[in-house]
């Protein structure tokens, strides 16, 4: 070693050791920066365009299928326009308001118009993929969401009243929530295990879903004449590409590929199976024969169901999950349903609401530590406060949502209006919302 070299050195490792850093420190001066891995980030763009798929055209299909005849056209119209919207609200200001920093409650307009998204941000939440496509994956979440709110009114609700009401929605129920159990909010910090959306979106839109059908009032042939399904192959093919684009919902909530979004993958097709087999077997014993609507609404049932526990949970809880939820939602969408009449067109609160909140709370039974580290316990690891812990997010979220979205289509109802004319709605809202048919 030189002197020049002995002179530079030697002060500077005295100066280490003074201030009680180990030998090697001068090495290590600037802590390390997240590093974006490119099989994460591929993963993550595939997830992406898979939950997109669920909606246009998955849900589309699901949901125009069971439809009258007349009235195909107008659900389908309902999908394509939600993801149009809210994707341009998300943009604006729902990502920031469900995403940044902010309080317990929402989030700043630190995002605003996406303010500051540059090509090499990064989100704490996810800091192996650019934020671009982070924002983007949250994007789909936040589309789908609405758009199954949709099947609890269709038949007889303006379009009109449909973009305000999804637009209104969007900003003031999902974006909160979004934030309470994600975003750095309330529920997320006392421990509420939501891995893709049990509360977020299909509670939420369960919840919605029922205060609307009620609100906006039942259909005038509901009751008096039979409102049979316009073509269950449009709905199998919908089904299908839920159950598909399911995989990149909630394996892609592992926001890497990694373990845990393959034990996610596993748990959801398996739930998924079980409960459409649960809920075939009981409409077959309870009414003499199985219908293929029944099993197509099954195996949604067992997606909502372990939508959020699919990354908490080994192979043997989600199964229990999904024949959990294939019986409870068949109960809910016949009985209790038929006991309290209300007219839910499309089943969403019966699936998606009945299914989120079995969902939820049997999420506090079967996490274990051994799929979600160290930090998660549920009931079959000792912790029976988990339990009580995700009901409060359940109950919190129920009546957050249904108070405002309440409160949102009284005041559409007020100013423009709820619900088409009667002769519309008799003639089939196609040609009169929307001046086509189908042929």
């Amino acid at each position: 070693m030189t002197s020049t070299l002995k002179k530079a050195f030697v002060p500077a490792l005295l100066l280490a050791f003074a201030l009680g850093a180990p030998a090697d420190a001068l090495a290590q001066t600037v802590a390390p920066t997240p590093k974006l891995d490119t099989g994460d980030t591929a993963w993550m763009l595939t997830a992406t365009a898979l939950v997109l798929m669920m909606l246009i055209p998955g849900l589309a299909l699901f949901y125009g299928g069971m439809v009258r005849k007349m009235n195909v056209l107008a659900t389908i119209m309902h999908s394509f326009a939600t993801c149009c919207l809210i994707s341009v609200i998300w943009m604006v200001i729902g990502y920031s308001l469900a995403f940044t920093e902010g309080g317990n409650y929402i989030g700043d307009l630190s995002r605003f118009f996406l303010k500051g998204l540059a090509l090499d941000s990064i989100h704490k939440l996810a800091p192996t993929i650019p934020e671009s496509v982070y924002m983007t994956f949250q994007m789909t979440f936040a589309i789908i969401t609405p758009a199954l709110i949709a099947g609890a009114f269709v038949d007889r609700i303006k379009f009109s009243a449909v973009l305000w009401f999804m637009g209104a929605w969007s900003i003031l129920v999902y974006a909160p929530v979004a934030h309470w159990v994600w975003g750095g909010g309330f529920l997320g910090s006392m421990g509420v295990l939501d891995y893709a959306g049990g509360t977020v979106v299909h509670i939420n839109a369960g919840i919605a879903g029922l205060v609307a059908c009620i609100v906006v009032g039942k259909r005038r042939a509901y009751g008096r004449e039979p409102l049979p399904p316009h073509n269950l192959v449009y709905s199998l093919i919908g089904a299908s590409l839920l159950w598909v684009g399911w995989f990149g919902f909630n394996a892609g909530s592992a926001v890497a590929a990694g373990d845990r979004a393959g034990m996610a993958l596993a748990t959801t097709h398996i739930a998924t199976a079980g409960a459409a087999l649960a809920w075939m077997f009981v409409e077959w014993i309870a009414r003499g024969k199985p219908s293929m609507l029944g099993a197509l609404s099954g195996a949604v049932a067992g997606l909502v169901a372990i939508t959020p526990a699919s990354g908490f949970v080994l192979p043997m809880g989600a199964l229990i999950i999904g024949i959990i939820a294939g019986i409870a939602c068949f109960v809910a969408t016949g009985a209790i349903k038929n006991a309290l009449g209300y007219d839910d067109s499309l089943d969403v609160f019966g699936v998606h609401g009945v299914g989120g909140i079995v969902g939820a709370l049997l999420t506090g039974v079967f996490a274990t530590g051994a799929v979600g580290g160290k930090d998660v316990a549920g009931l079959i690891d000792g912790n029976a406060g988990q339990v009580v812990t995700q009901a409060v997010g359940v109950i919190v979220t129920m009546v957050y949502c249904a108070v405002v979205s309440f409160v949102i289509l009284k005041v559409i109802d007020g100013a423009i209006g709820l619900r088409v004319t009667e002769d519309e709605e008799r003639e089939g809202l196609d040609l009169n919302l929307h001046g086509e048919t189908v042929h």
